[in-house]
C-alpha cells in the first residue's frame, strides 16, 4: 500500500482487515434486487464479491504524518474485543493492525493523536488493548480527539443500555485522562481539521487535510460504498438520522466533485483514494490507481 502525499502530509492506509460478509440488501434495507442490477456489473469483483453477491467492505484507518504531528485517524474494530450482536467482529484474534503500523514505521509510542470521525465499534476498536487483563490506551502519548456532542449521544446511550465498544474502547480513554473533547469544527491546525457531516451518528465528523495548495478529506462513515455515489439516498442500516445523513452525502458529493480534492473514502474497497466525479445526473468514484 503506497502512501499518497499531500503536499507535505503523507497519508498512509492501515488495513486490518477486508471484509465480504455484508448482504446488500441487508446492508442497506430500503433497497430491492431490482435497484442492485443496474450496478452489479460494475461493481464486481471490487466493490462487490462476485461469488457471494455481497459487498465489500475496507476496515482500515488512515495514518497522517504532517510537518508537526503524527494522527491516527479511526483504529478499526481492534483484537480481543466482546462484540456478541457483530459475530463477524466478535473476538477477533487478527494481529494486524499494530504490526501494519509498525511497518509505517509508526510505534504507538509515536502518534501524537487519534482523531475518531465517530464512536461505532469498528472505528474505535484499537484506542484500547489488553494488558495483564486491563483495558488501556493504545496509544500512551497521544491526544483522543472525541467530538464531544458524539460522546456526550453515546454516554447517554450506555446509560440506557451497556454498549461493549464504549466499555472496552472508550471509556478507558476518559478515565486514562487522554480524550480530548472539541467542537464538530475543530481545527488541530492550518493542517487538520474537522469537517461536520453528521447523520451516520449524532455527530459524525470527517477530517479535512491540506498542505501546500492541496486538500484531502477523510470520510469515516458520511459514506459507506461506492454505489452511494450514484445513489446518495440509500441509506445504511445504521445511519442514526437517515434523513440527515442522506442531506449531508449530497452536499458532500456536490461540494467535492470536481474540485480537486483528494477522497479518503474509509470503507471503500482498495485503494480507497480517489476523486468525486459527475456521471449522469449523479456522482461517481473515480480512483486513484
Amino acid at each position: 500500500m503506497q502512501p499518497r502525499q499531500l503536499g507535505q502530509i503523507r497519508i498512509e492506509r492501515i488495513v486490518e482487515s477486508i471484509c465480504a460478509d455484508f448482504e446488500p440488501l441487508s446492508f442497506f434495507p430500503e433497497t430491492t434486487p431490482a435497484d442492485w442490477e443496474q450496478h452489479r456489473e460494475w461493481m464486481q469483483p471490487r466493490a462487490m464479491d462476485p461469488a457471494s453477491g455481497n459487498i465489500i467492505l475496507t476496515i482500515q484507518a488512515f495514518l497522517v504524518r504532517t510537518s508537526h504531528h503524527t494522527i491516527l485517524v479511526d483504529t478499526c474494530v481492534g483484537d480481543h474485543k466482546p462484540r456478541p450482536n457483530r459475530p463477524q467482529w466478535d473476538m477477533l484474534k487478527l494481529n494486524t493492525f499494530l504490526p501494519r503500523l509498525a511497518q509505517a514505521g509508526v510505534s504507538p509510542e509515536d502518534v501524537d493523536y487519534v482523531m475518531c470521525t465517530h464512536l461505532h465499534w469498528d472505528h474505535v476498536g484499537w484506542n484500547t488493548q489488553l494488558q495483564n487483563g486491563r483495558w488501556v490506551p493504545t496509544f500512551p502519548n497521544a491526544h483522543y480527539i472525541f467530538a464531544k456532542r458524539e460522546l456526550d449521544a453515546w454516554e447517554e446511550l450506555h446509560r440506557k443500555e451497556p454498549q461493549p465498544h464504549y466499555t472496552d474502547s472508550i471509556l478507558p480513554v476518559i478515565e486514562a485522562g487522554k480524550a480530548q473533547l472539541v467542537a464538530s469544527d475543530y481545527a488541530l491546525d492550518d493542517e487538520v481539521w474537522l469537517e461536520p457531516t453528521p447523520g451516520h451518528t449524532p455527530d459524525h465528523v470527517s477530517i479535512r487535510l491540506a498542505s501546500q495548495g492541496q486538500q484531502g478529506v477523510i470520510t469515516g462513515d458520511m459514506i459507506h460504498n461506492p454505489v452511494q455515489c450514484l445513489e446518495p439516498g440509500w441509506i445504511m442500516r445504521a445511519d442514526f438520522e437517515p434523513d440527515r445523513a442522506v442531506t449531508t452525502r449530497k452536499q458532500f458529493l456536490d461540494h467535492y466533485c470536481n474540485s480537486g480534492v483528494v477522497v479518503c473514502a474509509t470503507h471503500f474497497p482498495e485503494p480507497s483514494i480517489g476523486h468525486i466525479v459527475p456521471r449522469a445526473d449523479s456522482f461517481a468514484f473515480a480512483y486513484e490507481e
